[in-house]
């Protein structure tokens, strides 16, 4: 009896991953005109983004703190909304925010901005308040440093 339980518990769970290989990958949706695949790091030109007024109460209220990115063994993994993370979208974990959410992250150190949509949970690091994508990251100019004072502020919820 042991050896059937065993032996069904095993099945299904080769089962689960052999569909979840066969499970295609999300599509990529294009929000407010933000460009979410690059052209390799040489072409990147960080631009200026106009986009729509902050719902912040104030227009000079931001979050401050520092920003650091996702390293490239991460690339492909399942993210906490269940997305798959790809290095080339334009996409942020951070802690509390809901997923979906639409920030404009700016280094406060060449005020460099991007707009980045919020798909996971983190970062994990005392003291940083966003992980970025590769791609924002390198539009920001932070991949040299990996981490960079930044502010963001809250553009859709």
């Amino acid at each position: 009896m042991r050896i059937l339980i065993c032996g069904l518990f095993l099945c299904s769970c080769f089962a689960v991953d052999a569909q979840e290989m066969q499970t295609p990958e999300p599509t990529a949706v294009k929000m407010l005109d933000v460009p979410t695949v690059f052209a390799p790091a040489e072409e990147i030109k960080a631009v200026e983004i106009k986009s729509e007024e902050p719902i912040n109460e104030r227009k000079s209220e931001g979050i401050v703190g520092l920003a650091s990115y996702y390293a490239a063994k991460f690339h492909g993994k399942r993210t906490a909304s269940g997305e798959r993370f790809s290095s080339k979208l334009l996409t942020a974990a951070h802690l509390t925010l809901p997923f979906g959410t639409l920030l404009k992250v700016t280094n406060l150190r060449n005020m460099k901005s991007v707009i980045v949509r919020v798909n996971d949970r983190g970062p994990h690091v005392r003291g940083r308040i966003v992980d970025l994508s590769r791609s924002a990251a390198e539009l920001l100019g932070i991949t040299r440093s990996g981490v960079a004072r930044v502010q963001l502020e809250i553009l859709k919820l």
